[in-house]
């Protein structure tokens, strides 16, 4: 009978053998003291990188008895001027404060090269917690933490390493889609599609939005032509040369929009006073964001705001609990006209 042999453990000296250096090098980079040891950033970052391609997991236990908690807790987001992650990176703060904690955050223009350099500078100040917020790549960032031995949580965009905690976007986006869809009927006495707006296809969020926009047209009997969907990204400029090129396509653009954030909403508004196309008469808009100066737009605007105190909230209360289960917690946004 041949007996099974385990498949041997890497080691923090296997890594170190790897990377050419010291078992206590390895050991400054993962548990995030590399900086205080004037270890190389070049150096780091490779054995950061051999750990993962090992699946090299610092035993937790062992990490948490070596040093004390250092009550820092970061956070990374991607943007600052948008009332959204404003309210985010302000209330965070409050909240940590709250428990005792110092939150370091910093912002990393969702460039997923910065969210990178920005989680491994966090982990080199030994933050005991990291939120990534709206991370292009949070499963990455999840990876880098956990071979550090230190928490993570996603926040706005999920992944599947580590919890997540979103708004019901499907659920926002169905109810904001019904409610411009039966202004437009109001205001015009017929039915007809809406335009979709800015994000990224490929990222959740946008993904289910659209989904939920599909889906209150379908319920509505509505037609949506694929050609009616703009996921053009966020920028302002985006949108503004998204709605010039469709315009340019064909006689007239709909009556009706879902705006996919005040972002793009910049963009939107730019053009319409630029080209003059609905000078007889402004669209319906629906914005999957929220800003009060937007009511100074009329009232043929209604706006999702999500629920930023209940998502914070629910994340706390992971971090609070130390849950760890790869649970995706779903946040209903609060569907609400400006004007």
């Amino acid at each position: 009978m041949k007996r099974s042999i385990p498949t041997k453990r890497t080691t923090i000296y296997d890594l170190a053998e790897l990377a050419g250096t010291s078992a206590s090098a390895v050991s400054a980079v993962l548990n995030g003291n590399w900086k205080k040891r004037r270890i190389s950033s070049q150096l780091a970052e490779k054995i950061t990188r051999l750990a993962e391609e090992q699946g090299y997991a610092l035993n937790m236990q062992a990490s948490v008895l070596r040093r004390e908690r250092s009550k820092i807790i970061g956070m990374i987001v991607p943007k600052y001027d948008n009332r959204y992650f404003g309210s985010i990176v302000e209330q965070f703060e409050a909240m940590a404060r709250e428990r005792g904690l110092f939150p370091i955050i910093t912002c990393t223009r969702r460039d997923p090269a910065l969210e990178i350099e920005a989680a491994r500078a966090m982990l080199s100040y030994q933050v005991d917690c990291l939120i990534a917020t709206g991370a292009t790549d949070p499963d990455r960032i999840a990876d880098i933490c956990s071979a550090a031995g230190v928490r993570a949580v996603n926040l706005d965009l999920p992944g599947s390493r580590v919890p997540s905690v979103i708004s019901d976007n499907f659920g926002g986006a169905l109810e904001l889609t019904r409610r411009v869809l039966a202004n437009c009927e109001r205001e015009f006495g017929e039915k007809a599609p809406l335009l979709f707006v800015g994000g990224r296809g490929t990222d959740h969020n946008t993904a289910e939005r659209v989904r939920g926009f599909r889906a209150a047209h379908a319920e509505a009997g509505v037609a949506v032509d694929e050609t009616l969907v703009l996921t053009c990204g966020y920028a302002p400029e985006k949108a503004e040369n998204a709605m010039k090129a469709m315009a340019e396509k064909v006689d007239a653009l709909p009556r009706g929009m879902f705006v996919n954030s005040t972002i793009s909403l910049e963009g939107v508004m730019r053009w319409i006073r630029r080209s003059g196309h609905y000078a007889d008469r402004m669209p319906h808009l629906g914005c999957f964001d929220w800003d009060p100066f937007v009511a100074m737009l009329g009232d043929h605007i209604e706006m999702v705001r999500q629920d930023v105190p209940k998502m914070l909230d629910a994340v706390f209360e992971i971090i609070d609990s130390g849950a760890s289960d790869l649970k995706v917690i779903q946040i209903p946004p609060i569907v609400e006209q400006t004007g």
